[in-house]
């Protein structure tokens, strides 16, 4: 009887080849499968298992819910990723609340400190930035926050390895002979898109010797991009613009036929992010594609085993494929 108090809801988990995540859920009320829920009751009762009545009382404070906060909802990259979490968490006995803040700092900040009351277990922050005032607040909480798409100093993240796939799109844009590039990026506040994955671009071409490399800033709106390339066209003519995103990419694409050009024959066009689009329109996109459901899936995985306060990597690389498409001739 001795070794039977010895036993832990690890013991348990490992028995009944279950997760411990599994087991805390059983004993807390929260959803477990009929056939799993029959195996782990008839190891409780073999071995006569008590919870801690202490441990206990504090896990019954969980809610088995999860907050997400997003920075929009219209973007291709981050409803694939959200539909990917939301899944995942589901298919664990978890609900998600989600949150749009449409970009605005303030108002992910004031979010993050929302779900914090509604009590969630933890919170999953889609960033596109990370401040010192994100660090203060997080640092404050009770309860686990991951960062996904930027990388999280001092705390758990996921990032996508944005400065590697940018050298290798700078890389082909070399080896395709372009010596006449735009690059049309996004602001240095987003650390992932607006400094990892410019720098990857510029780090290449400079390696490569190409020097007639021309920079224009825009942010994620089509409308917006649409204006900047418009006036950029009007008085040059590139062989290839490489885009910071799909979107951005796209609006491109649609400034160069209004114009009268054509893709690839005159300019050469590559964006990020693999939208389905990009491979509709004719010809189509020569893109980045990031694993969005694979990071969606880590983000669910992750939050549960921070939740169950379970050793973690500080921080998670997500991998990318360069979809060659027909949008860039070679010279």
């Amino acid at each position: 009887m001795e070794e039977n108090k010895k036993l832990t809801m690890s013991d348990i988990a490992k028995m009944a080849g279950v997760a411990k995540s599994t087991v805390s859920r059983y004993f807390n009320g929260g959803y477990v499968k009929e056939e799993t829920k029959e195996k782990l009751r008839k190891i409780i009762e073999e071995h006569h298992y008590e919870p801690n009545a202490i441990a206990q009382s504090l896990k019954a404070k969980r809610t088995n819910t999860i907050g997400i906060v997003a920075p929009c909802l219209d973007s291709i990259t981050s409803s694939r990723m959200l539909m990917a979490i939301d899944e995942y968490l589901k298919g664990q006995g978890y609900t998600t609340i989600i949150i749009n803040t449409n970009h605005n700092e303030m108002r992910e900040l004031a979010s993050i400190e929302h779900l914090w009351r509604m009590n969630v277990d933890g919170i999953i922050l889609l960033a596109t930035a990370v401040t010192m005032t994100h660090q203060q607040l997080a640092s404050k909480l009770d309860i686990p926050i991951l960062v996904v798409a930027q990388l999280f100093k001092g705390g758990i993240s996921i990032i996508y390895d944005d400065y590697h796939a940018g050298y290798d799109v700078g890389c082909y844009a070399a080896n395709m002979n372009h010596q006449h590039i735009l690059y049309m990026g996004v602001g240095h506040k987003d650390e992932a898109v607006g400094v990892q994955r410019k720098k990857g671009v510029l780090d290449a071409l400079k390696d490569h010797h190409i020097k007639d490399v021309s920079i224009r800033e825009t942010n994620f709106s089509f409308h917006d991009s649409r204006q900047i390339i418009r006036e950029y066209l009007m008085k040059h003519t590139p062989t290839l613009i490489i885009c910071a995103t799909d979107n951005i990419a796209l609006a491109c694409y649609k400034e160069i036929m209004e114009k009268g050009l054509n893709v690839p024959d005159d300019i050469s066009l590559i964006g990020f992010g693999g939208y389905e689009v990009s491979s509709i329109i004719s010809p189509s996109l020569c893109t980045i594609r990031y694993n969005n459901e694979l990071a969606g899936q880590m983000a669910g995985k992750t939050i549960i085993q921070l939740i169950e306060k379970e050793p973690m990597a500080q921080t998670q690389l997500i991998g990318y494929e360069l979809i060659k498409g027909g949008s860039v001739k070679k010279l």
